[in-house]
């Protein structure tokens, strides 16, 4: 019997199979554990040497006002190392400028005090001044012109305050934006919630260009693009983190040309050779990208490649803050099953978007090829039912479920961290 562990919530789940059913075990490539002194070097070193871009310190010379975009609690940058890495080059080059900390939280919910602290450290909480983006707030936005797509671009008017605009953020395999990252800090991170719902149509989220490791050709990744170039953002530090949340590389400098080297390294380090498998395991990473069934979407999705038709994909995700999305819950609790939820979804034009439906588009999508088994101490019951996810609390229920679908004798593939990984 073999024993593979999947992060699930800050630690890990056991996952015992008979040695000769699994098929294969995919992951990134190794990367090595880090200190945090050597962190803080590997940062350093990106912020003095950027790419395609002046330092950092020269370019904000002269500025009074200063806006740095940064992460919200749904992606594990580790903002305690770079942020204030980034303020000490920012108060080099102008030490008397206002800097303004904006939280790009997309359409999600706001980040709590208690979580602001713990992503940024008590110093910068306490003494900076951060903002928290709100995509419903209109009276916020500022025009910023017509994207390719058609859509209006508004976001946060933050940029129009700003003398120069920054963003922090991380590069990993995006599920439809092909990475994240780099422009994506943008849109969207402190766009409308009317321009993210544009983007993320339905007619977008179907192209075979919509999907992880794709960048050219990805209508969704060219007006998030434009978006960037729109709204002013000058400057990025974008980290490669390794399984422990570290940071193992750092591209700094134009948004542009440092997102594109960083995706190439992500990428290579990411691509792994494609097997089939009756079953697919696989999970997110654990904390904090497995928190809710929104998020859990995207290692579903990740192991769609791989699970043959008609298989099963067991996802181990705690899923402790639930659905994690009213508009992408709603999708399913009044569509039941994948063709109702998909048909509600796919008629619908680039302008007539509803909130979340991309994330609900994308699970549909999935649970059309597979059966979804989701392996949670965390979240109810009832709530997976209503997903037409199979239930179960450990890995040895899950399993056994899944063989009643797939037959006793299934192959069994492992992707322990479905996000990071990309099937080719």
């Amino acid at each position: 019997m073999a024993t593979i562990q999947v992060p699930y919530y800050n630690t890990s789940m056991a996952c015992t199979v008979p040695d000769e059913r699994i098929v294969g075990v995919l992951t990134p490539k190794p990367l090595p554990e880090k200190t945090e002194a050597e962190q803080k070097e590997i940062v350093s070193a990106a912020l003095q040497a950027p790419i395609g871009s002046e330092r950092l310190s020269e370019l904000v010379r002269g500025k009074q006002r200063v806006l740095v975009i940064t992460s919200d609690h749904t992606r594990p940058l580790p903002s305690s190392i770079t942020m204030p890495l980034l303020l000490s080059e920012i108060r080099a080059g102008a030490p008397e400028a206002q800097i303004h900390l904006l939280i790009a939280t997309g359409c999600h919910r706001a980040m709590t005090a208690q979580e602001i602290e713990a992503r940024f450290g008590k110093e910068i909480a306490d003494n900076e001044t951060i903002l928290v983006h709100d995509a419903k707030d209109d009276k916020a936005m500022v025009f910023k012109g017509v994207m390719p797509s058609g859509g209006e671009l508004w976001v946060n008017d933050q940029v129009d305050w700003a003398d120069i605009v920054l963003s922090e953020g991380f590069i990993e395999p995006h599920f439809f934006a092909g990475f994240s990252g780099g422009r994506k800090s943008i849109l969207p991170g402190i766009a409308s919630e009317k321009t993210v719902y544009f983007n993320h149509n339905a007619e977008f989220i179907a192209s075979d260009k919509a999907r992880n490791g794709i960048l050219e050709g990805n209508p969704i990744h060219e007006d998030m693009a434009f978006a960037a170039r729109a709204a002013g953002l000058e400057f990025i530090l974008n980290v490669c983190l390794n399984e422990h949340k570290q940071v193992v590389r750092a591209f700094a400098g134009d948004p542009f040309e440092a997102h594109r080297i960083g995706c190439e390294f992500v990428g290579n380090q990411a691509q792994a050779p494609k097997i089939e498998a009756d079953i697919v395991v696989t999970g997110n990473g654990g904390y904090p990208l497995d928190l809710n069934i929104y998020q859990a979407v995207k290692c579903m999705s990740g192991a769609e490649p791989c699970v043959k038709e008609g298989g099963v994909i067991i996802a181990v995700c705690s899923c402790i803050d639930g659905h994690g999305s009213d508009g992408f819950y709603q999708l399913f609790r009044e569509n039941k099953g994948a063709d109702a939820v998909m048909a509600a979804i796919c008629d619908r034009g680039r302008d007539g978007t509803l909130p979340d439906q991309w994330q609900a588009q994308v699970l549909a999508r999935v649970m059309k090829k597979a059966s979804i088994i989701l392996v949670t101490r965390h979240c109810e019951k009832a709530l997976v039912d209503e997903f037409g996810f199979g239930f179960a609390e450990d890995f040895a229920a899950a399993l056994e479920q899944a063989q009643a679908i797939a037959g006793q004798n299934a192959s069994v593939l492992f992707m322990p961290n479905g996000v990071e990984v990309m099937a080719r």
